[in-house]
């Protein structure tokens, strides 16, 4: 399945990048555990800039989604180095935890986080479903738009 998860990102125009996201702070980017891999919140970036800005304020709907669909790439670049670089181990997507940096009377944020959703479906087929929260907060690190947490299973 590796590559066809590598050629159905060349076929979006996307390469995960070589080098995983850095972590911030006192925590790991990922934990293995038996089949499953807990991968810590991934922000909203792209190429080393961040995704800022506050939905229903800075951000339309679609500009929210891709920057949830950001969150996603990051979060498979994670999986790939927790599974040592062969995503073929990785079986589905178990659930994502979304925060979206919201205004007050903003409340699409599923539609935000089906951004991160429909693209790991079109990625990954079946194994893309998966459940999911999607949840507005009044601020997010750094003053991003997004931010994923997720859970996969992999052999």
């Amino acid at each position: 399945m590796s590559d066809t998860i590598e050629t159905r990102l060349a076929d979006l125009g996307i390469t995960l990048p070589d080098t995983a996201p850095a972590v911030a702070g006192n925590y790991v980017a990922y934990v293995v555990t038996g089949n499953l891999v807990h991968v810590s919140g991934q922000i909203s970036q792209r190429d080393g800039n961040l995704i800022k800005g506050k939905l229903g304020v800075d951000f339309d709907l679609a500009q929210g989604a891709d920057a949830a669909k950001a969150c996603a790439v990051s979060l498979l670049t994670q999986v790939k180095f927790a599974c040592g670089g062969d995503l073929n181990r990785l079986v589905r997507v178990v659930k994502l935890n979304a925060f979206v940096n919201s205004a007050p009377d903003f409340t699409d944020q599923p539609k935000v986080v089906n951004g991160a959703s429909d693209f790991l479906v079109e990625v990954l087929g079946d194994a893309g479903r998966h459940a999911r929260s999607a949840v507005g907060v009044a601020a997010l690190p750094l003053g991003v738009a997004v931010e994923i947490d997720g859970v996969f299973e992999i052999k």
